[in-house]
């Protein structure tokens, strides 16, 4: 009985092991059905979707086709054009001919004129002008008939306004910047004034007064205020202005004194003293001349207003009975006390002489060292920038000459003047000695 439950168990536990393999191969083969089904759908839907494909490739290529057939025949019109605008170009420089060159001419002609108009004093009183000349110099475009009778103009009256006076207004620029509306007397194409000062006419036909003119205004007030058909002398510039526009640049004296520098400064002042003194010694020896002079006229009347009356009145006051070299000595002594006035100043003007060019190699050297030492920084590319130790340099060198050669002259002259004054006073001292022993000797007395 045992046996027959143990049994019993067994089979139940068999019974439910075979049912579960059973939904497990059952939810295998639905799995399985399931998955054919969506495969099949998904080749139909791919089958499907081929024939579409298919469809729109033949439409495509049906387009491309339609595409190239019309680009063929946009191609063969394009070259067709193409051609045809060679044929006409063809016809055109056939039938044109030298015309071309004419136009060519004419372009050249208008911009070297435009180039001489842009800066000219008649620009100034026909701005206009300019524009006609620009549409003539485009290359982009054929001059009309009524721009080459234009040309033709400009070119005439730039002929007869060369040789004319004529005053117009016109706005004119300050070295400032201001621009004021004034009366300009134009002469011809080589010069401007206005208010006796002269114009540079610029780029553009505008005229500005330079910053600094070295002309004088008086010639040209006179020839503005001149009568029609007078005849006045004016400074012109045969270039158009550039000869004003330079001098404008060019510095006074005193900026060029400026340039020397320090040394330079020094050089002046070293001349200055030295003219003074040399001058004041001239002066001095022409009035002792003078009045030696009529003192020669007068030897027995010693007067104490000149170094020969003095020398001479030396022993007016002696006893004879000096022994000869005893009054000899005296005479010297009167000679020798009146030549430091009559020779002074004449070693300090030689030191001058000397130093002057020396002090001038010293700003010479001076100036070099300061352009090579600009050299060093910048470069010798602009000659601008070395033009101040150059200038220092030459200045310097200049001023040492200026003072040295015109005191050499005047120092020259001092020696020379002096000399004859001095040999005056040997000789009439001579003369006096001479006289005092002659009569020591009329008198009986010993030599």
């Amino acid at each position: 009985m045992g046996c027959a439950l143990l049994l019993g168990v067994s089979g139940t536990a068999s019974a439910q092991q075979a049912t579960g393999i059973d939904e497990l191969l059952k939810s295998i083969r639905e799995s399985s059905a399931q998955s054919a089904k969506i495969n099949a759908d998904r080749e139909a839907r791919f089958l499907r979707n081929k024939a579409d494909q298919q469809a729109e490739l033949a439409r495509a290529e049906a387009d491309l086709r339609a595409a190239e057939g019309r680009a063929a025949a946009v191609r063969g019109r394009y070259e067709a054009s193409q051609k045809a605008i060679t044929d006409y170009k063809a016809q055109l420089a056939a039938q044109s001919g030298d015309l071309g060159q004419v136009y060519a001419a004419v372009r050249e002609a208008a911009t070297q004129f435009r180039a001489a108009a842009a800066d000219s004093y008649i620009t100034a009183q026909f701005p206009e002008r300019l524009k006609v000349l620009d549409q003539l110099a485009d290359p982009a475009r054929l001059p009309s008939n009524q721009q080459l009778e234009d040309f033709w103009f400009l070119l005439q009256q730039e002929l007869s306004e060369n040789g004319k006076v004529v005053r117009f207004q016109a706005p004119v620029s300050a070295a400032d910047g201001t621009t004021t509306k004034r009366t300009v007397t134009r002469i011809g194409a080589f010069g401007a004034v206005a208010g006796g000062e002269y114009l540079v006419a610029q780029p553009g036909g505008g005229l500005i007064t330079p910053q600094r003119s070295t002309q004088p205004s008086g010639p040209a007030e006179d020839f503005e205020a001149a009568a029609a058909g007078e005849w006045l002398p004016v400074a012109i510039d045969p270039t158009r202005g550039n000869l004003f526009r330079l001098a404008a640049l060019r510095p006074d004296i005193i900026e060029r004194i400026h340039q020397g520098g320090e040394v330079g400064y020094v050089i002046i002042v070293l001349g200055f003293v030295g003219v003074g003194l040399a001058l004041y010694q001239l002066w001095y020896l022409a009035i002792v001349g003078g009045r030696m002079n009529r003192q020669l006229k007068a030897v027995d009347a010693p007067s104490a207003d000149n170094p020969l009356g003095r020398v001479l009145a030396c022993l007016k006051d002696d006893g004879r009975a000096h022994d000869p070299e005893v009054l000899e000595t005296r005479v010297s002594e009167a000679v020798l006390r009146e030549l430091p006035r009559i020779e002074r100043f004449q070693s300090f003007l030689s030191m001058v002489v000397a130093a002057g060019p020396l002090l001038g190699l010293v700003g010479t050297v001076t100036g070099m060292i300061i352009t090579f030492q600009v050299i060093t920084e910048v470069g010798a590319g602009d000659p601008k920038v070395m033009a101040g130790g150059i200038s220092q340099a030459m200045i310097a060198t200049v001023l040492g000459l200026l003072i040295a050669i015109p005191i050499l002259f005047i120092n020259s002259l001092l020696g020379a003047r002096s000399r004859v004054l001095v040999q005056i006073l040997d000789e009439q001292s001579a003369g006096l000695l001479a006289r005092r022993l002659e009569a020591r000797m009329g008198e009986g007395g010993a030599p």
